[in-house]
């Protein structure tokens, strides 16, 4: 019987996209939510969905992806909590691989506080979560070939639990290591982003030929699609428009400048009046095919068009897999500075087709990777190691460790930004090296690639965490080490400090003439260093200085 590896069923709240994305890594395959499928046919949340049309059509789409999903997905897939309420589903699941995940309802108080939009919990949480269980354990345990209690249990206990009981053994290392399969070979990586502040969780894939997704992110319910690409994407952007046209939609495409170009007022303005002159709604769909710039730009564009509206973005350089496009910060530049009008707005999905980087530019492909350097030092060391173990393969594509670095990235703004959408704490230490980093782009008019900017202003702050005794000086001299090895810089002209400094006053982190510096502890450390003393930053400077 063709079909999924493993199927998960449960309550809601148990665990089961942490519990089968644990399990899709440990057996070498994809992880799918029938949940995350309805929510992208019908381009709402599932709380909407019930507001909107009830849950009578709910179950209909839910029917419809959970039919979908066993026919088509053989790795992992999870099904929403009431999944099993319907006969024709406990049918299409008899003799599959099912897992129960059980909890009981104090264990549901302990981790999802029965206190947050749950669109069947609305009145008295605690009573009607055990009025669900109720109803639904039995039919959890008729299409269960096995059962796993969750109750005090990690994410990877369960894990292990659900691989034993169903007798599933984890794929052997290939001796010879990733890095010898093909790169058209390797599986479509899935991403979880988690939804906070009254947002939904989307996904990003990480492949090759990714593009045949999009149809599926969109969803039944939108009828027009706008495509945003740069002007040097030209082939690529009519490419989507007509593919997308072809399954249906109505699909415009908008040209952008390229580039820091088209992040201005007047670009924004242009898209806005695409849209009103074709009649977008609330229910249609963006997407923004291009690198970091293009991916600000349609994103801010569809934050403001009708107060919001669902957007997808397609990545082609390796700073819009892992920076732009991943945690909806979204904005353009102003003649004061870079982001300073935006807004916070998550994307629907992120398709990273890892094809698109095989024909950038070796200057814009090594510029990214100081955003993946970052990384490594703010969060992931195995990143630094990578790309120490062999410099030179690591500026190119066709590299062995490519796809795994851009994953880790990935990951590392994926655990920062689900836990802190709007940048109110943690989200800071993303900016690691972009205080000074910014200053120079604008100084230098966006001349200057993000990429090398953010390269220098990682070495500054590295000698700002040395001066301030925060840094031991084998991790400073580290920084030099890394980025110089693929190629980035290390200093920036000496006589701009002063009108540097002035731009660093109006950075986002700033709090009133109190500047603010993401510096490091040590790597994987990373914490705010607020107000240093004057003198000493003028002598990190100098340590930068050309």
């Amino acid at each position: 019987m063709s079909g999924p590896l493993i199927v998960l069923v449960g309550p809601m709240g148990v665990g089961k996209s942490t519990v089968g994305e644990l399990l899709a890594e440990r057996l070498g395959t994809t992880y799918r939510d029938t949940d995350a499928d309805v929510v992208a046919a019908a381009g709402k949340a599932i709380a909407e969905i019930f507001f909107d049309e009830g849950e009578e059509h709910f179950r209909e789409l839910e029917r419809r992806a959970v039919r979908d999903a066993v026919d088509q997905h053989t790795g992992v897939l999870a099904l929403g909590g009431g999944a099993v309420l319907d006969a024709k589903t406990r049918a299409l699941l008899a003799g599959r691989p099912v897992a129960y995940l059980a909890m009981d309802v104090e264990e549901a108080v302990r981790r999802v506080g029965l206190n947050t939009a749950r669109p069947l919990l609305a009145v008295n949480p605690r009573r009607q979560w055990r009025e669900l269980m109720d109803a639904r354990r039995h039919l959890y345990e008729e299409v269960a070939r096995t059962t796993v209690a969750t109750d005090e249990s990690t994410p990877e206990e369960v894990a292990q639990a659900v691989l034993d009981a169903l007798e599933l053994p984890e794929p052997e290392p290939v001796a010879s290591g990733r890095e010898n399969t093909p790169m058209t070979e390797q599986a479509t990586t899935r991403i979880s982003i988690a939804g906070t502040a009254g947002t939904e969780p989307y996904e990003v894939l990480v492949g090759r030929r990714l593009l045949g997704e999009l149809p599926h992110l969109i969803g039944d319910r939108a009828k027009r699609v706008a495509v945003l690409h740069p002007e040097a994407l030209a082939g690529t952007g009519e490419a989507v428009r007509e593919d997308l046209a072809a399954q249906g939609y109505e699909a415009i495409a908008i040209q952008l400048p390229n580039a820091e170009e088209a992040k201005t007022a007047e670009v924004a303005a242009y898209c806005w009046k695409a849209l009103g002159q074709t009649g977008f709604t609330r229910s249609d769909v963006i997407v923004g095919v291009g690198g970091g710039a293009t991916t600000d730009v349609a994103g801010f564009v569809a934050a403001s068009w009708l107060r919001g509206v669902r957007w997808i973005a397609v990545p082609t350089t390796v700073l819009g897999m892992v920076d732009a496009a991943v945690g909806g910060k979204t904005g353009i530049n102003t003649a004061e500075g870079k982001n300073l009008v935006g807004a916070f707005h998550p994307p629907a999905g992120v398709l990273c087709d890892l094809a698109a980087l095989d024909s950038l530019p070796v200057h814009d492909y090594v510029s990214g990777l100081a955003e993946v350097i970052k990384a490594g030092f703010i969060a992931d060391p195995v990143i630094l190691d990578l790309v120490e173990a062999d410099p030179q393969a690591a500026r190119t594509p066709a590299g062995p460790h490519t796809a795994e670095l851009i994953e880790r990235s990935i990951r590392v703004k994926a655990e920062v930004v689900s836990g802190d959408l709007k940048e109110s704490g943690p989200r800071e230490v993303l900016n690691y090296g972009h205080t000074l980093g910014h200053a120079i782009e604008k100084n230098e008019r966006y001349k200057w690639r993000h990429g090398a900017a953010v390269s220098v202003g990682m070495v500054f702050a590295a000698e700002l965490g040395r001066l301030a005794g925060r840094l031991d000086d084998a991790t400073a001299d580290r920084h030099r080490a890394v980025l110089e090895s693929v190629g980035l810089p290390l200093t920036y002209r000496g006589d701009q400090w002063p009108r540097l400094l002035e731009n660093m006053k109006v950075d986002k982190k700033s709090r009133g003439d109190l500047l603010r510096f993401v510096v490091l502890d040590g790597i994987g450390r990373p914490t705010v260093l607020e107000g240093p003393d004057p003198a000493v930053l003028l002598a990190a400077y100098g340590e930068v200085s050309a």
